[in-house]
Protein backbone atom coordinates (compact mmCIF):
# COMPACT_ATOMS: atom_id res chain seq x y z
CA UNK A 1 0.00 0.00 0.00
CA UNK A 2 1.24 3.61 -0.73
CA UNK A 3 2.91 5.54 2.06
CA UNK A 4 3.24 2.74 4.69
CA UNK A 5 6.85 1.62 4.70
CA UNK A 6 7.18 -2.63 5.11
CA UNK A 7 8.21 -3.75 8.34
CA UNK A 8 12.27 -4.76 8.10
CA UNK A 9 12.95 -8.57 8.82
CA UNK A 10 15.50 -8.79 12.03
CA UNK A 11 18.84 -9.35 10.13
CA UNK A 12 19.67 -11.86 13.36
CA UNK A 13 17.28 -12.90 15.09
CA UNK A 14 19.43 -15.78 16.66
CA UNK A 15 20.33 -12.30 18.97
CA UNK A 16 17.07 -11.41 20.40
CA UNK A 17 16.23 -13.29 23.71
CA UNK A 18 14.10 -13.18 26.83
CA UNK A 19 10.30 -12.88 27.50
CA UNK A 20 8.76 -9.37 27.78
CA UNK A 21 5.76 -8.24 29.24
CA UNK A 22 3.62 -5.21 30.28
CA UNK A 23 2.20 -5.16 33.09
CA UNK A 24 -0.82 -2.56 33.35
CA UNK A 25 -1.58 -0.91 36.64
CA UNK A 26 -4.29 1.25 37.84
CA UNK A 27 -4.82 3.33 41.11
CA UNK A 28 -0.74 1.63 42.02
CA UNK A 29 -1.67 -1.70 41.74
CA UNK A 30 -1.08 -4.47 39.09
CA UNK A 31 -4.37 -5.42 37.34
CA UNK A 32 -5.34 -8.97 37.39
CA UNK A 33 -4.44 -9.13 33.52
CA UNK A 34 -0.90 -8.28 34.30
CA UNK A 35 -0.86 -11.05 36.81
CA UNK A 36 -2.01 -13.09 34.13
CA UNK A 37 0.90 -11.75 31.87
CA UNK A 38 3.50 -12.52 34.01
CA UNK A 39 2.13 -16.34 34.34
CA UNK A 40 2.24 -16.84 30.72
CA UNK A 41 5.43 -15.28 29.93
CA UNK A 42 7.08 -17.59 32.76
CA UNK A 43 5.85 -20.41 31.53
CA UNK A 44 7.43 -19.22 28.24
CA UNK A 45 10.60 -18.28 29.22
CA UNK A 46 11.68 -21.48 31.33
CA UNK A 47 10.33 -23.49 28.36
CA UNK A 48 13.46 -22.46 25.92
CA UNK A 49 15.55 -21.57 29.62
CA UNK A 50 15.55 -17.71 29.07
CA UNK A 51 14.30 -14.81 31.51
CA UNK A 52 11.31 -12.98 31.66
CA UNK A 53 11.14 -8.96 31.92
CA UNK A 54 8.51 -7.13 33.08
CA UNK A 55 8.00 -3.47 31.97
CA UNK A 56 6.20 -1.27 34.21
CA UNK A 57 5.53 2.68 33.59
CA UNK A 58 3.96 4.96 36.34
CA UNK A 59 4.41 7.84 38.48
CA UNK A 60 5.15 5.57 41.68
CA UNK A 61 6.01 2.08 40.96
CA UNK A 62 8.46 0.67 43.49
CA UNK A 63 5.93 -1.60 45.31
CA UNK A 64 4.19 -3.33 41.99
CA UNK A 65 7.76 -3.60 40.99
CA UNK A 66 8.34 -6.12 44.07
CA UNK A 67 4.85 -7.53 43.35
CA UNK A 68 5.88 -8.57 40.05
CA UNK A 69 8.79 -9.84 40.92
CA UNK A 70 6.93 -11.92 43.99
CA UNK A 71 5.20 -13.42 41.34
CA UNK A 72 7.80 -15.09 39.34
CA UNK A 73 9.26 -11.88 37.20
CA UNK A 74 13.50 -11.99 36.38
CA UNK A 75 13.93 -8.94 35.80
CA UNK A 76 11.68 -5.58 35.89
CA UNK A 77 12.58 -2.72 33.69
CA UNK A 78 11.09 0.81 34.88
CA UNK A 79 10.63 4.33 34.15
CA UNK A 80 8.92 6.11 36.53
CA UNK A 81 7.70 10.48 36.20
CA UNK A 82 5.08 12.07 37.62
CA UNK A 83 3.80 12.26 33.92
CA UNK A 84 3.27 8.38 33.72
CA UNK A 85 0.79 8.60 36.34
CA UNK A 86 -1.79 8.41 34.36
CA UNK A 87 -1.26 6.19 30.85
CA UNK A 88 -1.13 7.98 28.06
CA UNK A 89 -0.27 6.52 24.32
CA UNK A 90 2.73 8.73 23.06
CA UNK A 91 4.72 8.80 25.96
CA UNK A 92 4.21 4.99 27.23
CA UNK A 93 4.76 4.02 23.53
CA UNK A 94 7.51 5.73 23.18
CA UNK A 95 9.52 4.70 26.18
CA UNK A 96 8.46 1.07 25.77
CA UNK A 97 9.25 1.02 22.69
CA UNK A 98 12.96 2.13 23.11
CA UNK A 99 13.34 -1.01 25.61
CA UNK A 100 12.66 -3.21 23.44
CA UNK A 101 15.33 -1.98 21.03
CA UNK A 102 17.75 -1.51 24.33
CA UNK A 103 17.03 -5.01 25.07
CA UNK A 104 16.08 -7.32 22.40
CA UNK A 105 13.41 -9.30 23.61
CA UNK A 106 12.48 -12.40 20.94
CA UNK A 107 8.69 -12.46 22.51
CA UNK A 108 6.87 -9.52 23.61
CA UNK A 109 3.35 -10.14 25.28
CA UNK A 110 0.63 -7.55 26.12
CA UNK A 111 -2.94 -8.32 27.79
CA UNK A 112 -5.07 -7.38 25.49
CA UNK A 113 -6.98 -4.67 27.33
CA UNK A 114 -8.21 -1.82 26.28
CA UNK A 115 -5.37 0.10 26.89
CA UNK A 116 -3.09 -2.96 26.21
CA UNK A 117 -4.45 -2.49 22.64
CA UNK A 118 -3.80 1.20 22.07
CA UNK A 119 -0.06 0.49 22.86
CA UNK A 120 0.75 -2.84 21.55
CA UNK A 121 -0.04 -1.53 17.83
CA UNK A 122 2.18 1.31 18.30
CA UNK A 123 5.07 -0.31 19.51
CA UNK A 124 4.70 -2.70 17.28
CA UNK A 125 5.27 0.20 14.31
CA UNK A 126 8.18 1.58 16.29
CA UNK A 127 10.01 -1.48 16.54
CA UNK A 128 8.99 -2.38 12.89
CA UNK A 129 7.24 -6.06 14.04
CA UNK A 130 3.71 -7.08 13.67
CA UNK A 131 1.04 -8.57 15.95
CA UNK A 132 -1.09 -11.01 17.10
CA UNK A 133 -4.18 -9.86 18.27
CA UNK A 134 -6.63 -11.25 21.06
CA UNK A 135 -4.88 -14.53 21.59
CA UNK A 136 -6.53 -17.10 23.43
CA UNK A 137 -3.48 -19.74 23.85
CA UNK A 138 0.10 -18.92 23.71
CA UNK A 139 3.39 -21.06 23.39
CA UNK A 140 6.48 -21.28 22.41
CA UNK A 141 8.24 -24.13 19.65
CA UNK A 142 11.05 -25.24 22.38
CA UNK A 143 14.17 -25.53 19.33
CA UNK A 144 12.97 -22.84 17.32
CA UNK A 145 11.80 -20.18 19.98
CA UNK A 146 8.84 -19.21 17.37
CA UNK A 147 6.11 -17.79 19.32
CA UNK A 148 2.82 -19.73 18.72
CA UNK A 149 -0.13 -17.49 19.24
CA UNK A 150 -3.41 -18.67 18.78
CA UNK A 151 -6.57 -16.58 18.16
CA UNK A 152 -10.41 -17.16 17.28
CA UNK A 153 -11.61 -16.25 14.06
CA UNK A 154 -14.59 -17.34 11.74
CA UNK A 155 -16.88 -16.58 14.78
CA UNK A 156 -14.73 -18.17 17.43
CA UNK A 157 -15.16 -21.54 15.72
CA UNK A 158 -12.13 -21.84 14.97
CA UNK A 159 -8.37 -21.63 16.23
CA UNK A 160 -5.73 -19.87 13.96
CA UNK A 161 -2.58 -20.35 14.79
CA UNK A 162 0.01 -17.35 14.01
CA UNK A 163 3.78 -17.58 13.31
CA UNK A 164 6.11 -14.64 13.08
CA UNK A 165 9.35 -16.34 11.70
CA UNK A 166 10.98 -13.15 9.96
CA UNK A 167 10.10 -10.56 12.72
CA UNK A 168 11.76 -9.71 15.95
CA UNK A 169 10.06 -9.13 18.36
CA UNK A 170 7.46 -11.45 17.92
CA UNK A 171 4.12 -9.97 19.35
CA UNK A 172 0.81 -10.56 20.92
CA UNK A 173 -1.93 -9.52 22.51
CA UNK A 174 -3.76 -12.03 25.25
CA UNK A 175 -7.21 -11.73 26.13
CA UNK A 176 -7.98 -10.78 29.40
CA UNK A 177 -9.53 -13.40 31.75
CA UNK A 178 -8.40 -16.51 30.15
CA UNK A 179 -5.17 -17.41 31.61
CA UNK A 180 -4.67 -18.07 34.71
CA UNK A 181 -3.05 -16.30 37.93
CA UNK A 182 0.47 -17.66 38.48
CA UNK A 183 1.21 -18.65 42.38
CA UNK A 184 3.33 -16.31 44.23
CA UNK A 185 7.40 -17.56 44.29
CA UNK A 186 8.72 -18.67 47.59
CA UNK A 187 11.52 -17.26 47.94
CA UNK A 188 11.36 -14.90 44.83
CA UNK A 189 15.06 -13.14 43.65
CA UNK A 190 14.71 -10.80 40.84
CA UNK A 191 16.11 -7.81 39.24
CA UNK A 192 14.59 -4.24 39.85
CA UNK A 193 15.84 -1.42 37.26
CA UNK A 194 13.69 1.37 37.69
CA UNK A 195 14.37 4.77 36.09
CA UNK A 196 13.43 8.23 37.17
CA UNK A 197 13.51 9.94 33.40
CA UNK A 198 11.60 13.58 32.66
CA UNK A 199 9.89 12.74 29.10
CA UNK A 200 10.67 14.68 25.92
CA UNK A 201 8.06 17.47 25.54
CA UNK A 202 7.26 16.49 22.68
CA UNK A 203 5.81 13.27 23.57
CA UNK A 204 3.57 14.97 26.22
CA UNK A 205 1.87 16.69 23.54
CA UNK A 206 -1.71 16.17 25.33
CA UNK A 207 -2.08 17.56 28.92
CA UNK A 208 -4.77 15.50 31.46
CA UNK A 209 -6.75 18.08 32.95
CA UNK A 210 -9.24 15.99 34.69
CA UNK A 211 -9.19 11.82 35.31
CA UNK A 212 -13.08 10.54 35.89
CA UNK A 213 -13.74 7.21 37.51
CA UNK A 214 -15.99 5.36 35.86
CA UNK A 215 -18.00 3.28 38.02
CA UNK A 216 -17.85 -0.17 35.42
CA UNK A 217 -18.37 -4.09 36.66
CA UNK A 218 -14.61 -5.63 36.75
CA UNK A 219 -16.18 -9.30 36.04
CA UNK A 220 -12.54 -10.82 35.71
CA UNK A 221 -11.74 -10.06 39.75
CA UNK A 222 -14.60 -12.00 40.47
CA UNK A 223 -14.54 -15.59 42.24
CA UNK A 224 -18.36 -15.97 41.73
CA UNK A 225 -20.33 -14.71 38.60
CA UNK A 226 -23.80 -14.63 38.32
CA UNK A 227 -25.30 -14.47 34.63
CA UNK A 228 -28.45 -13.49 33.34
CA UNK A 229 -29.87 -14.27 30.08
CA UNK A 230 -33.33 -14.06 27.94
CA UNK A 231 -34.66 -16.53 29.78
CA UNK A 232 -35.48 -14.31 32.49
CA UNK A 233 -37.94 -12.97 29.93
CA UNK A 234 -38.07 -9.53 31.31
CA UNK A 235 -35.68 -6.93 33.18
CA UNK A 236 -36.83 -7.34 36.38
CA UNK A 237 -35.39 -10.86 36.16
CA UNK A 238 -31.90 -9.56 37.11
CA UNK A 239 -33.32 -8.67 40.27
CA UNK A 240 -33.54 -12.34 40.82
CA UNK A 241 -29.88 -12.67 39.21
CA UNK A 242 -28.53 -9.52 41.88
CA UNK A 243 -30.02 -11.65 45.06
CA UNK A 244 -28.83 -15.00 44.02
CA UNK A 245 -25.58 -12.77 43.67
CA UNK A 246 -25.46 -11.23 46.36
CA UNK A 247 -26.10 -14.11 48.48
CA UNK A 248 -22.86 -16.26 46.91
CA UNK A 249 -20.94 -12.94 47.79
CA UNK A 250 -20.62 -12.36 43.22
CA UNK A 251 -21.23 -9.73 40.85
CA UNK A 252 -23.64 -10.01 38.12
CA UNK A 253 -23.09 -10.81 34.09
CA UNK A 254 -25.33 -11.21 31.51
CA UNK A 255 -25.33 -12.30 28.04
CA UNK A 256 -25.23 -9.93 25.44
CA UNK A 257 -28.58 -10.60 24.42
CA UNK A 258 -29.83 -9.58 27.52
CA UNK A 259 -27.27 -6.65 27.04
CA UNK A 260 -28.73 -5.22 23.49
CA UNK A 261 -32.24 -5.73 25.02
CA UNK A 262 -31.25 -2.99 27.30
CA UNK A 263 -32.41 -5.23 30.20
CA UNK A 264 -28.96 -4.60 32.17
CA UNK A 265 -25.75 -2.39 31.35
CA UNK A 266 -23.03 -3.96 29.10
CA UNK A 267 -20.27 -3.53 31.49
CA UNK A 268 -22.33 -6.67 33.01
CA UNK A 269 -21.42 -8.51 29.55
CA UNK A 270 -19.87 -11.64 29.60
CA UNK A 271 -18.40 -13.30 26.69
CA UNK A 272 -16.68 -12.78 22.99
CA UNK A 273 -17.47 -8.98 22.47
CA UNK A 274 -17.79 -8.44 26.64
CA UNK A 275 -15.62 -9.51 29.43
CA UNK A 276 -13.63 -12.63 29.49
CA UNK A 277 -14.21 -14.02 33.07
CA UNK A 278 -12.08 -16.96 34.96
CA UNK A 279 -14.13 -17.42 38.35
CA UNK A 280 -14.30 -20.42 41.12
CA UNK A 281 -18.27 -20.41 40.34
CA UNK A 282 -20.40 -19.55 37.44
CA UNK A 283 -23.93 -19.49 37.53
CA UNK A 284 -25.62 -19.23 33.74
CA UNK A 285 -29.77 -18.81 34.20
CA UNK A 286 -32.03 -18.65 31.06
CA UNK A 287 -28.78 -18.64 28.95
CA UNK A 288 -28.73 -21.22 25.50
CA UNK A 289 -25.18 -21.34 25.16
CA UNK A 290 -24.08 -19.49 21.86
CA UNK A 291 -20.43 -19.65 20.86
CA UNK A 292 -19.72 -16.49 21.60
CA UNK A 293 -20.66 -16.50 25.36
CA UNK A 294 -19.05 -19.99 25.71
CA UNK A 295 -16.24 -18.33 24.63
CA UNK A 296 -16.02 -15.76 27.68
CA UNK A 297 -16.80 -18.25 30.48
CA UNK A 298 -15.95 -21.78 29.66
CA UNK A 299 -12.53 -21.60 31.50
CA UNK A 300 -14.58 -20.96 34.70
CA UNK A 301 -13.63 -23.78 37.89
CA UNK A 302 -16.97 -24.90 38.44
CA UNK A 303 -20.27 -23.99 35.76
CA UNK A 304 -23.69 -24.21 37.32
CA UNK A 305 -26.63 -24.00 33.98
CA UNK A 306 -30.11 -23.24 35.05
CA UNK A 307 -32.56 -23.79 32.02
CA UNK A 308 -35.78 -25.21 30.98
CA UNK A 309 -33.98 -26.75 27.81
CA UNK A 310 -32.65 -30.15 28.98
CA UNK A 311 -30.87 -29.57 25.20
CA UNK A 312 -29.42 -26.53 25.87
CA UNK A 313 -25.83 -25.60 24.46
CA UNK A 314 -24.93 -24.67 27.97
CA UNK A 315 -25.14 -27.73 29.67
CA UNK A 316 -22.16 -29.37 27.42
CA UNK A 317 -19.76 -27.10 29.36
CA UNK A 318 -21.44 -27.13 32.88
CA UNK A 319 -20.50 -29.10 36.02
CA UNK A 320 -24.00 -29.49 37.05
CA UNK A 321 -27.15 -28.29 35.59
CA UNK A 322 -30.99 -27.84 36.88
CA UNK A 323 -33.88 -27.98 34.27
CA UNK A 324 -36.28 -26.28 35.23
CA UNK A 325 -38.19 -23.21 35.45
CA UNK A 326 -35.43 -20.73 36.57
CA UNK A 327 -38.43 -18.74 38.56
CA UNK A 328 -38.66 -21.89 40.71
CA UNK A 329 -35.16 -23.07 40.71
CA UNK A 330 -33.43 -19.96 41.58
CA UNK A 331 -35.66 -18.57 45.03
CA UNK A 332 -35.13 -22.60 45.82
CA UNK A 333 -31.50 -21.99 45.64
CA UNK A 334 -31.36 -18.84 47.20
CA UNK A 335 -32.88 -20.30 50.00
CA UNK A 336 -30.03 -23.14 50.35
CA UNK A 337 -27.58 -20.46 50.15
CA UNK A 338 -28.79 -18.95 53.10
CA UNK A 339 -29.98 -21.84 55.30
CA UNK A 340 -26.35 -23.62 54.68
CA UNK A 341 -24.77 -19.94 55.31
CA UNK A 342 -27.05 -19.98 58.89
CA UNK A 343 -26.07 -23.26 59.26
CA UNK A 344 -22.70 -22.60 59.26
CA UNK A 345 -22.60 -19.43 61.53
CA UNK A 346 -24.09 -21.30 64.28
CA UNK A 347 -22.34 -24.78 63.89
CA UNK A 348 -20.04 -25.50 67.19
CA UNK A 349 -16.12 -25.53 66.84
CA UNK A 350 -13.98 -28.04 67.36
CA UNK A 351 -12.81 -28.30 70.50
CA UNK A 352 -9.30 -27.53 70.52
Amino acid sequence: MAGIKPATPASKPEEYKNVFVYLETRDDRLLRPALEMIGVGKKIAEKVNEKLYCILLGGNIRDQAKEAVSYGCDVVLGAESPALATYRTLPYSHIIADFVKEEKPNIFLIPATRNGRDLASRIAVRCEAGVTADCTEIDVEQDTRILLANRPTYGESMLAEILCKRHRPQMATARPGIFPVPEKVKSAKGEIRIREISPDKAILKKEILEYRKKNVVDLTAAKVVVSGGMGLGKPDGFKLIQELADELGGVVGASRPAVDMGWISRDHQVGQTGQTVRPRLYVAVGISGKIQHIMGMKNSETILSINTDPNAEIFKYSDYVIVDDLYKAVPALIQEVRKYKSEKQVAPTEPS
